[in-house]
């Protein structure tokens, strides 16, 4: 049982509803995640949603975006994200077998995949300045400057949504993943 109630969608009013009411009109629901922070803070969520549409517009593409959220949410335990994440990366086109290699950190087939999965595995695990050679690593592999931006970028909106979802130990609605 999640820590916070939330308002249903139906329920709510001025600034959440408005909130809701964009997010049921791109998803077809108010999941419990956003149910619960536009319950709580409508305009935490509103930045959230907003850098997420930064990224829809930018210059990586959804599967890698789903990449780099999915293996931050594994390394962070938080099941929501988990779960989450790997339905939207199924539905980015990502497979079952390289959703359940990202989680574990493992060799996807897909050689600028497993460089992106190993660059940011290593900025969540290593405290300080990235090394220049994981810089280079993933321009070796095709990613721009302004892509490496929004692999960053993917990282503070995905942390953000993983710690909100630990603290309140939001119900899962989403499929566990395989």
């Amino acid at each position: 049982m999640a820590r916070f109630t939330a308002i249903a969608a139906d329920q709510a009013n001025g600034a959440t509803a408005q909130v809701y009411a964009g997010i049921k009109q791109a998803l077809g629901k108010v999941p419990n995640a956003y149910a619960a922070l536009g319950t709580l803070a409508p305009q935490a969520l509103t930045a959230i949603l907003s850098a997420d549409k930064i990224l829809a517009s930018g210059p990586l593409s959804k599967a890698d975006q789903e990449t780099v959220k999915l293996a931050i949410s594994e390394l962070a335990g938080c099941d929501y994200c988990v779960a989450a994440h790997s339905m939207v990366g199924k539905m980015a086109g990502l497979s079952p077998d390289t959703l359940r290699q990202i989680r574990q950190g493992n060799a996807t087939g897909d050689a600028k995949r497993d460089v992106l999965v190993r660059f940011v595995r290593g900025l969540a695990l290593n405290p300080g300045t990235v090394p220049e050679e994981d810089v280079q690593a993933l321009q070796a592999v095709g990613y721009s400057g302004e892509e490496i931006v929004h692999i960053g970028l993917a990282i503070s909106v995905i942390t953000f949504t993983n710690v909100f979802n630990r603290i309140n130990d939001t119900v899962v609605d989403f499929p566990v993943p395989q």
